[in-house]
């Protein structure tokens, strides 16, 4: 069990459920406060930046690699380092945004991809940590994180079991046992067959953590499913409109998926209940509409001592149960019974 804030992060419970909003708000601060307001409205509690900087994730090789994009669904513009400038979140943008969420109360949280970033999110006083799929072996960097004693949400995507693993046991180790794992599948978006939701009790048999899903595939069912086998965060790229220009628009939820995500998982987290079996009140109350009762077959006098032949079952199950009915063959009626009668327990001697 891990808590953030008031909110405890517990596998079947209702899922805590983070917006990524990503790189998604294309450098726009009123894009990017539109977003927030979006997200909360659809119950969201919390929305995700990512923090890094043109010099902090790529580099010249990869830049001089990639001169320039060009794709018909405008995702890209430029080289990948214009990209980069227009898209990456200043210091003093973190802290606006941070401001602007706490006053509307919905959780502030971002990946950071540097100690550097590690420390400015530490300065504006982000309540966890979320680690990109593709830091998992970055182990220097988990351990800085680590050292700050906050939870730590680890994604898990393009990871064997193995490094999967050494990540741990590297938050572990600085003493901070504070983990979420999220099993996720780092294609924009994954092929069905690819998407392997069965990772999630796995991974749950495998560590002693709650785990969640970091999800990239289009819609809503995919994620439904995952807490439906317990997912106790849903991570899920959010967007205002699918068809702006950027990097992740078209695969993210809009507001209408986000709050059917959020709704039904309520749902499906209420309907999954405990591994123990109980019968409602409501169904113990429709047991005495729906089963049955024994009825005389015929007319019987009294005196008569029953047979099988004697009694049938019927609607309603108010008096003597079909599982009962070795109790009744061989007694005797104390007095006469009609055709379609229920018998009762005194109507026996």
């Amino acid at each position: 069990m891990v808590k953030i804030k008031n909110k405890t992060i517990n596998s079947y419970s209702i899922p805590y459920v983070i917006a990524e909003i990503g790189a998604n708000h294309n450098g726009d601060m009123d894009l990017a406060r539109q977003m927030i307001d979006d997200a909360k409205a659809c119950g969201c509690d919390a929305v995700k930046f990512q923090s890094w900087s043109p010099d902090s994730l790529v580099s010249k090789e990869e830049y001089d690699r990639n001169q320039k994009y060009n794709d018909s669904q405008k995702k890209h513009f430029g080289s990948l380092r214009e990209m980069i400038e227009k898209y990456y979140l200043r210091p003093e943008q973190h802290k606006e945004l941070k401001e602007y969420c706490d006053n509307i109360e919905i959780e502030f949280c971002s990946t950071p991809f540097s100690k550097e970033e590690v420390d400015l999110l530490e300065e504006i006083d982000v309540s966890f940590y979320k680690i990109a799929s593709m830091d998992i072996n970055n182990l220097l960097l988990l351990e800085y994180i680590a050292r700050k004693n906050k939870p730590v949400i680890l994604s898990t995507g393009m990871s064997t079991l193995a490094e999967i693993e050494t990540a741990v046991k590297t938050v572990e180790n600085v003493g901070n046992k504070q983990i979420v794992l999220l099993h996720c599948i780092a294609i924009y978006p994954p092929a069905y067959e690819d998407i392997n939701l069965k990772n999630i009790p796995m991974l749950k048999q495998a560590f002693p953590y709650p785990v969640g899903f970091s999800d990239h595939t289009i819609g809503t069912s995919i994620p439904l499913a995952a807490v439906a086998l317990g997912a106790c965060i849903i991570e899920k790229h959010f967007t205002i409109d699918k068809h702006l220009p950027g990097w992740d628009h078209e695969i993210s939820a809009d507001p209408e998926e986000m709050a059917t995500i959020i709704k039904e998982s309520k749902n499906i987290s209420k309907a999954l209940g405990i591994d123990q079996r109980v019968v409602s009140r409501a169904e113990e109350e429709k047991k005495l509409k729906f089963r049955r009762s024994a009825v005389a077959s015929k007319n019987l006098k009294q005196g008569h001592v029953l047979v099988a032949e004697d009694i049938i079952f019927k609607r309603p199950g108010t008096g003597i149960k079909p599982d009962e009915v070795q109790y009744l063959i061989g007694r005797k009626l104390a007095h006469d019974i009609s055709a379609d009668e229920l018998i009762q327990w005194n109507d026996l001697l």
